[in-house]
């Protein structure tokens, strides 16, 4: 399996609306194990196709390694969208692509999504408490939207000097990160599929 690197904050991909996936095949098999390695390596617990390049709706998300979370398995979201939602609740977001920015957000509790597995099976499910939240942060990704996009003017105002280093590549992770000198060429979608 392959480690790929995460696109950070200003990457225009992370800023599109994905497109829909109709086929399911060996290469999207592989990205879709390629995608959970590298959420894994990267101590993440969601990560949406445009994190690693590519505009198509697909997230994977597994929480299950936290504790008090081992009963949630790990899930492959094709085309996910939410058809209803519940409560609200407040609690601190991070984001792979936005590394080191932890701010609180308010979303619903409870969501109703609508999605296809990995068959083009068409799926239900309702998620409530945090991996309702994880799953609505990744089909955000899927929006073009991020986390930060739920801040408040002034805590936008607080972290913009820190999303501006992010912007220009002036940020360290623990996992591997796309090249900012790269940002605004062309994604070659076989090597990332193929996971060569």
């Amino acid at each position: 399996m392959k480690t790929l690197p995460i696109y950070t904050y200003g990457f225009e991909v992370l800023r599109k609306k994905t497109r829909k996936i109709t086929k399911v095949d060996d290469k999207l098999i592989d990205l879709v194990r390629n995608m959970f390695n590298t959420m894994h390596k990267a101590n993440g617990i969601g990560l949406a196709a445009p994190q690693i390049g590519l505009d198509i709706s697909l997230t994977v998300i597994d929480i299950s390694h936290i504790e008090g979370q081992e009963k949630n398995d790990p899930l492959v979201l094709l085309n996910p969208k939410i058809t209803d939602s519940y409560g609200e609740t407040t609690i601190e977001e991070g984001c792979l692509s936005i590394p080191h920015i932890r701010e609180s957000v308010t979303r619903p509790e409870e969501v109703y999504i609508e999605y296809q597995d990995l068959d083009l099976n068409k799926k239900y499910i309702e998620l409530s408490s945090y991996i309702s939240r994880v799953a609505q942060h990744e089909i955000d990704h899927l929006n073009g939207k991020l986390f930060i996009d739920h801040l408040s003017k002034e805590t936008k105002s607080r972290i913009k000097q820190d999303l501006s280093h992010i912007k220009k590549g002036l940020v360290m992770a623990d996992y591997l990160l796309a090249d900012i000198a790269k940002k605004d060429k062309a994604i070659d979608k076989r090597k990332i599929y193929s996971g060569s």
